[in-house]
């Protein structure tokens, strides 16, 4: 995997703190330039989107998992 930006990091972590909060697919809320940052998650096979009722969340994929984890995340 390529190297994250400390802006695709931070919105990685903020995604995986909020997990437990939504059964492991928290809600994604992002301006702009985080739009940027989720695209690079995708990219990197961190993460996918999905949407429900117009909002969008987010699932972690396994290797998101694994870095969540070794960031000592608990996705719920």
């Amino acid at each position: 995997m390529n190297k994250l930006s400390q802006g695709a990091l931070d919105l990685f972590l903020a995604l995986a703190n909020d997990a437990a909060n939504w059964s492991g697919t928290p809600l994604v809320d992002v301006n702009e330039k985080g739009k940027g940052y989720l695209t690079d998650l995708k990219r990197k096979g961190l993460v996918t989107t999905f949407t429900d009722d117009g909002d969008t969340f987010a699932s972690f994929t396994p290797a998101g998992q694994l870095l969540a984890y070794h960031n000592d995340i608990n996705l719920g």
